[in-house]
């Protein structure tokens, strides 16, 4: 296994600002990202990666070949919190393991940026629609945790609540902005979009080094949350994640999608949701512990991807690839 991807990943600004992010927290530094910031850098690179992404897909794409990724994320965010339920209810109530299958089954728009400008990198061709596949794979999840919830605690999920729960879910920012972006980029003009080429592609690495730095540090804080909820929990966050990787990587060849796009799949498989999630779950299951699936999904699944995952996953799907 060629071990240069991984050391070149560990040793990159972002991953290094993200780890000085952990070690800030580590040594009790005052340092802080202020949260406008924070959510303006969010947005900028949501943006940035959406509006890109429109305009890979308005130059033209096998319609076959975008169908297979965007069926195979759809199964994956409904087949992940099924599946996931039935381990958490053994150890959680049913409120919490309606709630944290849901965070498992949507993914991290963060963890797939960094995995895009990974294959930018590494000089890897990946489809505008796998925009698309990181926009729809959020709502599914979400919708089916509450369904799981509703069935096993044998109440009615009404018309209303469920309207406010698939308002919720399809209009949250995150979704929002990659959506818009991705819409604007396929109806601009290549002369169009080079007039904001320089705002949206050159400084891309810049802010996503500082975004990783504010990553890192609310990671550091959050994961503190998990210390008093046992082993349980830190080895789900774990293993699931690499499970549903697993499964990703070798389902892909079978089914004739390219390298890049299943790179980028088996990140958002292996992803879990700290934004889209938490707002909706606030709302369709105020019984549910935020103290629980926030930092499980920020705390520990997200660093394992940003760090070990990403080069790892790559260098797994180049094998089976080759």
């Amino acid at each position: 296994m060629n071990t240069q991807l991984i050391f070149e990943n560990l040793f990159s600004p972002p991953i290094l600002f993200f780890l000085g992010g952990l070690l800030a927290v580590a040594l009790r530094s005052d340092l802080e990202i202020p949260r406008d910031v924070a959510k303006f850098l969010s947005l900028f690179l949501l943006f940035s990666i959406g509006l890109k992404g429109g305009m890979e897909l308005s130059h033209g794409e096998d319609i076959g070949q975008m169908l297979k990724p965007l069926i195979f994320a759809v199964l994956l965010a409904v087949a992940v919190p099924l599946y996931t339920f039935v381990i958490l209810k053994r150890k959680l109530d049913i409120y919490n393991a309606g709630a944290v299958a849901a965070t498992y089954g949507s993914v991290s728009a963060v963890t797939f940026v960094t995995a895009v400008s990974f294959l930018q990198e590494a000089g890897v061709a990946y489809g505008g629609h796998m925009i698309a596949a990181l926009a729809i794979m959020e709502s599914p999840a979400i919708i089916v945790g509450v369904i799981l919830i509703g069935r096993a605690s044998a109440k009615d999920n009404s018309p209303k609540r469920m309207r406010k729960v698939l308002h919720e879910a399809f209009t949250n920012g995150s979704v929002f902005i990659i959506l818009l972006s991705l819409v604007i980029g396929m109806v601009v003009s290549d002369k169009q979009y080079e007039a904001v080429a320089p705002f949206s592609e050159s400084l891309f690495k810049g802010i996503l080094t500082l975004f990783m730095l504010d990553m890192g540090l609310l990671a550091g804080k959050r994961i503190s949350g998990l210390r008093s909820r046992g082993a349980f929990l830190l080895a789900f966050g774990i293993l699931i994640p690499l499970i549903n990787a697993l499964i990703t990587m070798f389902l892909c060849p079978l089914f004739g999608i390219s390298l890049g796009n299943a790179f980028l799949l088996t990140i958002l498989a292996a992803s879990a949701s700290y934004i889209a999630v938490p707002a909706a779950m606030r709302i369709a299951v105020p019984k549910a512990n935020p103290g629980i699936y926030v930092p499980l999904s920020l705390g520990v699944t997200f660093p394992l991807n940003i760090i070990v995952g990403i080069p790892v996953y790559y260098l797994i799907l180049q094998n089976l690839y080759a």
